[in-house]
């Protein structure tokens, strides 16, 4: 099997929009799609668009590939109608702007939010996560907003639309790709994360050219298109940053004392 057979997604169809996540600044919704699975749904149409769900593919392929434990993602066919048995006119909008194909998570039932004065992680999994934050520039991990759950005594992560904060107006050139990434300063679990160096070459070593390219192969051409970027470009800045990884490698380990 290739590495781009184990990224590869598959694609359910929504039957049902069951409830909206309102705590999420894009508003996903759990859905229920016809291989009776329940899924979060990650709108088109939402805030920052097709940037966001390319995010959450590529990030999440990535963390995969790094050890670190993402909820199934799948390809979710949308059917604007089913905005005709919503009642509340906000919803009914992001469904009609959202037909065609959108991602999804798979729905962890009964998963509680991460809670950093409570939850323990391993070291070996906060050095993991932080590296992967830094690497991909993911601003959503604070004390605030975790965007981890623990599901079965694990922690998952959840939510990877607003990395590769660079990608946003973004022509696909690559410009200083090792700067650091000052947001993890804020990162919940840096504090936790004493060994960084030492694991930074075990870390990258996995993060060879196969690898990217899967996870990059994995977002559909139509959503690159509308962002106005190719696939290569996105392979292009990771093989960068990874070459360049020695400045934000010590930004987050500086961030840290």
């Amino acid at each position: 099997m290739t590495g781009a057979d184990t990224l590869a997604l598959r694609t359910v169809v929504v039957r049902r929009y069951v409830t909206p996540l309102r705590e999420g600044g894009s508003m996903p919704a759990v859905v229920e799609a016809d291989d009776l699975g329940l899924y979060v749904l990650k709108f088109r149409g939402a805030g920052q668009g097709v940037r966001a769900l390319i995010a959450e593919i590529i990030s999440g392929g990535i963390a995969r590939a790094l050890g670190l434990p993402v909820p199934e993602i799948v390809l979710a066919e949308l059917d604007a109608e089913l905005a005709r048995t919503e009642p509340d006119p906000e919803i009914q909008d992001l469904i009609r702007a959202s037909g065609g194909l959108n991602v999804a998570l798979d729905y962890l039932s009964g998963a509680v939010n991460f809670d950093p004065a409570v939850d323990e992680v391993t070291a070996d999994f906060a050095n993991r996560l932080v590296w992967f934050d830094a690497l991909v520039s993911n601003v959503d991990r604070t004390a605030r907003n975790t965007n981890l759950l623990i599901w079965h005594r694990r922690p998952w992560l959840i939510d990877h639309g607003a990395s590769l904060t660079f990608h946003h107006a973004w022509n696909g050139t690559v410009a200083d790709p090792g700067k650091p990434f000052a947001p993890i300063a804020e990162h919940v679990l840096l504090a936790r994360a004493d060994a960084l160096a030492q694991m930074d070459s075990e870390l990258a070593a996995r993060l060879t050219p196969a690898v990217l390219h899967a996870a990059v192969a994995a977002v559909p051409p139509d959503f690159l298109a509308e962002a106005g970027v190719g696939a290569q470009a996105y392979v292009d800045y990771f093989t960068a940053r990874l070459a360049d990884r020695a400045r934000w490698l010590q930004g987050a380990i500086d961030a840290r004392g």
